[in-house]
């Protein structure tokens, strides 16, 4: 290797490694700022190791508000994430394997409609959602953050798995149905074996934005006995009372290891699913 490859190499990195810390600079901070006692967490703002180690912030924020512990909200979050997970891997494969492998009536006008949601934003359908679940009075509930997820799941997981399933084969449904198997057959046995990326992919998206979301929360759950963990960090700020600090950066880094423990165990079956998709 030449001194002007060498050159160029040591630039790259050094640019790569420079811009990876400015973006994970606010996570560092975070962690770093759970430790620091509440009168040095802005003092000394910029300082990522804290002078003096305060570990009185995560019981602190462990113990909640009004009885109601912490760990009640991480319970929460963890059974309306995973249900929804499931909802969405289950739902978006059935629906994406009509759209690519069966023929049926308005089968353009009804993916038509489905891309077009998918440009859709959620305020839009915000307000007759919210209608149609106080009348199954499903408000204070977890039924408007689960249900959904099994009837149709996300358009955008749909479209993924789609574009997955078009690059299988057809000859293997056919040799299949030959075989004698049944249409939902070819699916089971064929079609969502070799969809393992793909699903992996889906699982990882529903889950990550189903574990900050705060909207649907905030709109459908009423009783802190069954908020979620981002409407549990809110509890921390309080306009008359002022906001503590300490605690919800000690909260807020605990609700992300679960969302980076997931990520780093399955990084390369997101990388997979993504770049098998036809998507770039």
């Amino acid at each position: 290797m030449n001194k002007p490859t060498k050159l160029s190499n040591t630039i790259y990195y050094v640019f790569v490694i420079g811009f990876s810390f400015l973006m994970l600079y606010p996570i560092l901070w975070m962690f770093g700022s759970s430790l620091k006692p509440e009168t040095e967490i802005f003092g000394n703002a910029v300082s990522l190791i804290p002078t003096e180690v305060d570990w009185l912030n995560y019981p602190e924020g462990w113990a909640g508000f009004g009885g109601v512990g912490f760990d009640v909200y991480f319970k929460n979050s963890l059974f309306v994430t995973s249900s929804v997970v499931v909802g969405a891997i289950l739902s978006s494969s059935i629906v994406a394997y009509g759209f690519a492998r069966l023929r049926f009536k308005f089968k353009k006008v009804l993916f038509a409609c489905l891309i077009s949601t998918v440009m859709l934003p959620m305020q839009i359908t915000l307000i007759p959602q919210y209608i149609l679940f106080q009348q199954f009075n499903w408000v204070n509930t977890f039924y408007p953050l689960i249900v959904p997820a099994f009837l149709g799941g996300t358009p955008f997981f749909i479209f993924l798995l789609i574009q997955f399933i078009r690059g299988i084969p057809k000859e293997l449904d056919e040799a299949a149905i030959i075989d004698g198997c049944s249409t939902f057959g070819v699916f089971w046995r064929i079609i969502l074996p070799l969809l393992k990326p793909a699903l992996v992919t889906v699982a990882i998206f529903a889950f990550m934005w189903s574990w900050d979301d705060f909207l649907s929360p905030l709109i459908y759950l009423n009783s802190s006995e069954i908020h979620t963990i981002s409407l549990g960090l809110r509890n921390f700020m309080d306009a008359e009372a002022g906001t503590s600090w300490g605690p919800l950066l000690a909260m807020s880094s605990l609700s992300l290891l679960p969302q980076l423990i997931l990520f780093m165990f399955f990084q390369r079956y997101l990388v997979e699913g993504i770049a098998t998709t036809g998507i770039k």
